[in-house]
């Protein structure tokens, strides 16, 4: 059920005045009719999306940025809430969201590990965009160098956001790479 106070905090969120929001949320709950959209159905609506092949390794990093509370499902509030900060949000919001896509265990920090594998996922999106593109081991260092700024084998949120705005190379292009899942081509 959608209160009226969750219509209108949406429907000053989303920029979608309130009928939108109740249209939206119906459609949500025609193909969810328990109001939670599961891993599936993610992946469902993520082939349709990004019909390319590589996108599915993708998947269930962009379903941890949806995910807020870490429930394991998508309720409405948490889909509406970053289709409109993906597509309309500030910079920085923007950012604090792909870092959960970077922060795989959910920590508050990116690790080497969680670096590799996140790249390592990515790799075939960025090698159909550049085919020239360096190994994925080098791609990993270089981000991990770029955004680790005191050193200290941990990646904060600060320092992703930081490494991202700042222009770092790598960075910026594995960022950009995530966004591209939210945002269509014209």
């Amino acid at each position: 059920v959608l209160r009226e106070e969750d219509i209108a905090a949406l429907s000053k969120s989303s920029g979608l005045d309130e009928a939108q929001v109740k249209e939206s949320f119906d459609l949500f709950i025609a193909e969810h009719p328990n109001g939670k959209m599961k891993p599936k159905d993610f992946r469902e609506m993520m082939a349709k999306a990004v019909p390319r092949k590589d996108a599915s390794k993708m998947e269930k990093h962009v379903f941890r940025i949806y995910d807020a509370n870490n429930d394991g499902v998508i309720d409405f509030t948490e889909f509406m809430l970053i289709f409109f900060i993906m597509s309309e949000g500030a910079p920085e919001d923007v950012l604090t969201k792909i870092f959960r896509v970077f922060d795989v265990n959910s920590d508050g920090t990116i690790s080497m590990k969680e670096m590799n594998k996140l790249v390592k996922d990515m790799y075939g999106l960025l090698k159909t965009e550049d085919p020239n593109i360096a190994d994925k081991n080098l791609i990993s260092k270089t981000a991990f160098a770029e955004m680790d700024k005191d050193g200290n084998g941990k990646i904060t949120e600060a320092e992703f956001i930081g490494a991202c705005l700042g222009q770092k190379d790598i960075s910026k292009m594995l960022a950009l790479k995530i966004v591209d899942f939210f945002v269509e081509d014209d």
